[in-house]
């Protein structure tokens, strides 16, 4: 599963790119992601590790999983430079798991910045259940973290 959100916010791309930089603030706009706490680093990891709760509902069903995602890149947007921050799932357990990539592109536009995030899920496990939660919270999520973003 592919998906790609954009959002464009009345502010400066540095202050957009604090709120999508790392995810310990995802649980501040984000509603499927209740929780992230850093965790700890391992030997290979390029950058910060956090685990990231998911919990997704749709009617009756609900579905939560712990992803252990570690940021690969971070460069921070300078002048009309884009910033960029990638986040993979790197587990610890030995066990070999479905890929989850996002990335966050953060770059200026004439009256702000614009924020466009690509998720990678290689997984079959939940997709269906998956995208309609995804696809419902982004409309909710882009009111969040504009309401952050702006004031």
């Amino acid at each position: 599963m592919d998906l790609r959100a954009s959002l464009e916010a009345d502010c400066t791309p540095d202050t957009l790119f604090e709120w999508v930089g790392g995810l310990d603030t995802y649980d501040r706009w984000l509603e499927i992601v209740p929780r992230t706490t850093d965790a700890e680093p391992i030997d290979g990891d390029p950058g910060p590790a956090w685990h990231v709760t998911l919990r997704g509902r749709l009617g009756p069903l609900a579905r939560s999983k712990r992803l252990r995602m570690v940021r690969t890149e971070h460069t921070r947007p300078v002048g009309e430079v884009p910033g960029c921050a990638v986040f993979e799932r790197r587990e610890t357990d030995g066990r070999e798991h479905a890929t989850w990539r996002l990335t966050a592109t953060v770059e200026p536009t004439a009256t702000g910045s614009c924020l466009v995030m690509d998720l990678h899920y290689g997984g079959s496990l939940w997709v269906p259940l998956l995208d309609r939660v995804l696809t419902s919270e982004i409309e909710a999520s882009r009111q969040r973290l504009r309401a952050l973003v702006e004031t």
